[in-house]
């Protein structure tokens, strides 16, 4: 798979008056990165979308190859589509599944899809719109195995998408074992992962977080993955999400989460 346009792209953002940009990576072949006013978000790698780049994503990821037994087709729902990384792995490593995404920028969305084709055969969906007001416009038949919320980064959330009162209608769309997955990139201090534990905690029957092992002593910015599950928290999970990687990796669940709730 080729992109649209091999080299430098840009393209004017309204919703917020940046320009977002895909450039080839220098040291992966096949491989772009997409920009939004000039940092970093997205890494894609065109003809290998199994292999993904950022830590915090890979891990998420992981968390997706325990949801359902392996290679079998999965419903996902991302909050935040980025470059649709996430979205690629799961076309690539779960052929036939249905996947939805949601975005705030339409223009970002054009933009990803015409420059970076999509896997031959992704049955994926666009909803242009805020997160929230999307899970309304869902058929309230669909339910999900896996929804993946990648909008927080930093301190400074969404009030309406960091509160229990999303978090138990995002449970609402999940199917019986469906597991939630939120991205929490944070400053030192850890103040909202804290507070998305405690937020969690209200609307899921049990809560993990998962990251590179030092992000826990809240001594640097970061990323840290919170999984809410349906039933008790799986102690194999624990083990596997370990094992896994990125190394060195985390998991606290149960009482060793207890430190970072509220």
């Amino acid at each position: 798979m080729s992109a649209g346009n091999a080299g430098h792209a840009t393209r004017f953002l309204r919703s917020t008056g940046q320009h977002a940009a895909i450039d080839p990576d220098s040291f992966t072949e096949g491989s772009y990165v997409l920009s939004i006013g000039g940092a970093e978000q997205s890494h894609v790698n065109l003809g290998h979308p199994e292999e993904i780049f950022y830590e915090y994503l890979r891990r998420i990821g992981h968390l997706v190859d325990l949801a359902a037994p392996p290679g079998e087709p999965i419903r996902a729902l991302h909050l935040g589509a980025g470059a649709l990384t996430l979205a690629r792995y799961i076309q690539a490593t779960r052929p036939g599944s249905l996947q939805y995404a949601v975005e705030l920028e339409r223009e970002l969305l054009d933009f990803v899809l015409r420059q970076l084709p999509l896997p031959e055969g992704t049955d994926l969906h666009t909803i242009t719109g805020d997160a929230r007001d999307a899970l309304d416009e869902l058929d309230p038949e669909l339910s999900f195995d896996v929804i993946i919320l990648d909008i927080f980064s930093g301190p400074e959330a969404p009030a309406h998408l960091a509160c229990a009162g999303f978090y138990r209608e995002a449970r609402e769309k999940l199917g019986p074992e469906g597991v939630l997955v939120v991205n929490v990139g944070d400053e030192p201090g850890l103040t909202l992962v804290r507070s998305q534990v405690t937020a969690m905690r209200q609307a899921m029957a049990d809560v993990a977080a998962i990251a590179e092992a030092g992000m826990f002593e809240g001594r640097y910015p970061g990323n840290i993955i919170l999984a809410g599950t349906q039933v008790p928290w799986p102690r194999e999970w624990s083990v596997e999400l370990t094992a896994r990687g990125p190394h060195p990796a985390r998991v606290l669940a149960g009482v060793d989460l207890d430190p970072l709730a509220g």
